[in-house]
């Protein structure tokens, strides 16, 4: 029963007392209103709680991380050579399309995070109907060998993680 009325008693207390706190004033006014928040707002977004997390395979997260922290190493080489002027006339910039077969949003999500935090790459947008990534490439060499370094580096390990 206590649980239908409150079902995240906790969310319930914080937007309570942030409540007061925002408005400022201790009136019976205030508490009143703030009471009301705190029981209608967390049944309104329980269609915002995510899925849970499955985390599959320990070795593949390890593995994961010396490959991107590799990665970014090699690539904060790359670009300072880029700005500092040794490979100026050679440099293309350029977009590039990645067919992507993961699934999983927290893959995803991690893709995004470990693509952005490269230097000389940007995740720009993911089509989630073509299932294709846009990503900018700061010094494009070969379209194909960017599709294959982040579909084998990055994705086939996401998926053993989280699919």
């Amino acid at each position: 029963m206590i649980a239908r009325i409150l079902p995240h008693p906790l969310m319930s207390l914080a937007i309570f007392t942030m409540w007061l706190i925002l408005a400022g004033t201790y009136t019976t006014a205030s508490f009143v209103f703030a009471a009301i928040l705190g029981l209608l707002l967390p049944p309104v977004m329980r269609p915002l709680e995510p899925e849970p997390v499955r985390l599959k395979r320990p070795l593949a997260m390890i593995k994961l991380t010396g490959v991107v922290l590799q990665d970014i190493v090699r690539s904060n080489i790359a670009v300072a050579a880029i700005i500092l002027g040794r490979k100026k006339n050679t440099r293309t910039s350029d977009f590039i399309h990645v067919p992507i077969v993961m699934k999983s949003t927290y893959g995803l999500a991690v893709l995004s995070i470990i693509v952005t935090c490269t230097p000389g790459t940007l995740w720009v947008q993911y089509d989630p109907r073509r299932r294709s990534l846009l990503l900018h490439v700061l010094d494009l060499v070969d379209e194909e060998e960017w599709v294959k370094l982040v579909k084998t580096r990055y994705e086939r390990l996401l998926m053993e993680i989280f699919e």
